[in-house]
């Protein structure tokens, strides 16, 4: 009999922290698997912030750095600069990414810096209590919008992948969903192909998984499921924003 989940070489065999039917894990997986099948596993060096991603050292099995709330694409520029042979990547949250790390993302893809981000946009603040994000939905109840994102009050979400795809020096934006297995299929393709992009220098390469949090949202895993392909995926399109071809 086959087993039901066996550990991949890049995953620490530890009991997860996250809440059920978060989708972190899932992410964590499809990025130790990419490192692995391109064989830069023991090459490869992570960032990650302040939120729930500041507890992946724990799963990932790579050399990992924390960073301040936000400044990990600083980090990553340094480590990446004094290692350029190294895999870097990190590894943000929307409520660092699109928030207080907005102008070092920004400015790290326009720099062309050679390493790769991995956004998880689960479109609220996790770790630090559910409050509205810069991702939050027009209408979404957090524990800063009570009665639900408003517009006039707070304007749009932002659409990250969209920004960083209209900046010269990305050479590779990609929107992915962790909602099921075809998708979730399509995620390892674009992670994958970000790291090829790295390994080939020519550009920053970002991937944006939509991803759930069933704990902040109020809802059951299968229903967080269903509320990102009803909700999240129609303002937030899946798909190839930018690819710029290696080798030339």
């Amino acid at each position: 009999m086959l087993p039901l989940f066996e550990y991949t070489k890049g995953m620490r065999e530890e009991h997860t922290s996250y809440c059920p039917g978060c989708t972190h894990g899932i992410a964590h997986r499809l990025i130790m698997e990419a490192l692995c099948e391109r064989g830069e596993l023991g090459r490869a060096i992570g960032v990650v912030p302040i939120g729930c991603s500041i507890v992946a050292h724990n799963y990932m099995n790579v050399d990992m750095c924390e960073s301040m709330h936000g400044r990990a694409p600083a980090i990553a520029s340094g480590i990446k600069r004094v290692h350029p042979d190294n895999i870097v990547f990190t590894y943000q949250g929307d409520g660092d990414l699109a928030s207080i790390g907005t102008g070092e993302i920004i400015h790290a893809a326009h720099r062309g810096e050679n390493f790769t981000t991995f956004f998880i946009n689960n479109a609220v603040y996790g770790m630090t209590g559910g409050q509205m994000a810069p991702t939050t939905l027009i209408g979404q109840k957090t524990t800063t919008t009570a009665g639900g994102r408003s517009e006039a009050a707070n304007g749009k979400p932002l659409r990250m992948a969209e920004i960083i795809a209209t900046i010269e020096s990305a050479a590779f934006v990609e929107r992915v969903s962790l909602d099921s297995p075809a998708n979730v299929r399509k995620a390892k393709k674009a992670t994958l192909r970000a790291l090829e992009t790295q390994k080939a220098g020519v550009g920053f390469s970002f991937v944006e998984f939509l991803s759930t949090c069933p704990t902040n949202w109020g809802l059951s895993p299968i229903a967080s499921l269903e509320w990102l392909r009803t909700d999240m995926i129609p303002y937030y399109p899946l798909g190839n924003f930018k690819t710029k071809e290696i080798g030339r």
